[in-house]
């Protein structure tokens, strides 16, 4: 993570208890271009700060990839 961490960001031990609940790229696939624990931290900020998706701070991962997950 290369960013200034924001209040809704997971902390290490958080990220360690969700990290075995994500699921591997599908086989045959395209490979993640994000870092997953970015899309969540992404998809935290979200629901905590109340905003528009296409508001999202252009840190985190592309809104439509992180809408695409939280469809998900």
């Amino acid at each position: 993570m290369n960013r200034k961490a924001y209040n809704s960001d997971l902390t290490d031990a958080e990220w360690a208890l969700l990290a075995p609940f994500i699921p591997s790229a599908l086989p045959g696939g395209r490979s993640r271009q994000h870092d997953m624990r970015e899309v969540l931290d992404a998809i935290f900020y979200i629901s905590r700060g109340g905003c528009a998706w296409r508001l999202l701070p252009h840190e985190f991962p592309p809104w439509q990839t992180v809408y695409h997950y939280f469809r998900a």
